[in-house]
Formats: structure tokens, sequence, C-alpha cells
């Protein structure tokens, strides 16, 4: 069985009253991440590495992980959303007053430099108003990030990759350069444009190189030089409040 063919495995462990999520892949260096929103371990590991190399790299990065735990639970939440009048919900960084008025056999949103105004019919129920307003999120996202994608793929000279949106727990954007997918997280609709714009580099320079190599950081230094200011900035914002359960 050649090593492209053997199938990643997933396991979790304790790690010093760590709960450690491992992934054992066809790579060549281990990685130690902690994911929003609360901070859990999750480790990418060679397939050939021991589980006590693991444990050891978990050990020796218990302070950091630590810090960064901290980081995730003193950061500001968004409060849970009823969909009514009051609200503040955002659109691409902008924070717009949502006012909910009743009418109507179907839901209509109007969006003007203040306010969204959601027509929604009687009685209609908090998770009805939910899921229009996400699939109206959805629309203007794929909108925004249509020739977003068309303008990295072409300063990076490859073929526009197939993509979606889903709502993702743990990270902005995924992608699998084999299949040449891209997949971008829903939330990415209330941040900044420049946010969107620099999760859709970092995905697409994956097909340039697959790993956070020299390569990978030399192709984001090139084509936008701020983006660890923007990474920063992204990650500071606040979380959502509700999980997603894709």
């Amino acid at each position: 069985m050649s090593p492209s063919s053997i199938p990643n495995t997933e396991e979790m462990i304790e790690v010093s009253g760590q709960h450690v999520q491992v992934r054992r892949k066809n790579i060549k260096n281990l990685h130690v991440g902690v994911y929003p929103p609360e901070g859990h371990v999750r480790v990418a590991a060679p397939l050939s590495i021991s589980d006590d190399a693991i444990r050891l790299a978990v050990v020796t990065r218990l302070p950091w992980i630590k810090r960064q735990q901290r980081q995730f639970q003193n950061q500001e939440r968004q409060s849970r959303r009823d969909y009514v009048s009051g609200e503040t919900h955002y659109v691409f960084g902008r924070p717009l007053r949502l006012l909910v008025q009743a009418g109507g056999k179907k839901h209509r949103l109007v969006k003007s430099p203040q306010r969204l105004t959601l027509y929604s019919p009687e009685g209609s129920t908090r998770e009805q108003r939910q899921n229009f307003l996400e699939a109206w999120y959805r629309r203007a996202l794929r909108d925004r990030a249509t020739p977003v994608i068309e303008r990295w793929s072409s300063a990076l000279g490859i073929d526009a990759p197939r993509w979606g949106i889903r709502k993702m727990k743990t990270k902005w954007g995924s992608c699998n350069p084999k299949k040449a997918q891209v997949w971008l997280n829903l939330e990415l609709a209330k941040k900044q444009p420049r946010a969107l714009d620099y999760v859709i580099l970092h995905e697409i320079a994956h097909f340039i190189s697959d790993r956070h190599d020299d390569r990978f950081v030399e192709v984001l230094d090139t084509m936008m030089p701020t983006w660890r200011e923007v990474r920063r900035e992204l990650n500071d914002m606040p979380l959502a409040h509700e999980p997603s359960f894709d």
C-alpha cells in the first residue's frame, strides 16, 4: 500500500488533563493547534509517530496551549440572537440594527445603510427567522466571494476551484487541493471584507503548497503583505454564541 493510499485515522487522548484530538495523516511534521470557541486541542501527526511522542509534544507545549485557551475564554462572544427588533447584526463588518415587522406570507429583507428590516409572516418562529437570515447571508457571501476567488486564482496562475459555504465550528475556511475544492465559513458574511479576502487567499495558496511551509508563507507575503495583521484582527473578533452543527 502506497503512503497516499493509507487512510487518515482519528482518536481522542488525554494529556495532563487536556482532551486532545489526534489525527494521523500522511504528513512529515507534527502540528499542535488550539481552536475556538472553547480552546480544544488538536494534533495533526505523521502516520509513523508514536503515541509517546505525541504526548511529549503536547506536554512541552502546555504553557502555550493554556495561554491560547485563556484568550478564547476571555474573548468577547456575541449574545444569543432571537431575531427580534433591536438586535444588532453585522453585514461584512458593518453593524446594522434589526427591525422586524409582521406582514406578508413570506419573509423578506430590506437592507439600508443603518438597518436591516425583516418583514416576517405573523406568528413566525425564531427558527424560521434565523433560517431566512442565514439563507440571506449565504447569498450575500456568495456574491461577494465569487469575484475574490476568481481574482486570487488568476493572480496565482491556477484554475478557479470549486467552492461552497458551510457553517463551521473551528475554521474560517478549508480546502482540498486534490479535489480542487474550497469551503468558506458562513460567518465570513459578518466580517470585514478584508477578512474574506485573506481567508480566500489562504485557502487558494494551499494549491501552491498544501502545508504551512516557507513556500506557502512566501505566497501570502507577496500577495498580501498585511495578512498577519488581518489574521490577528479576524481571530480577535467576537465569536458566535451559538454552535454550528454542519
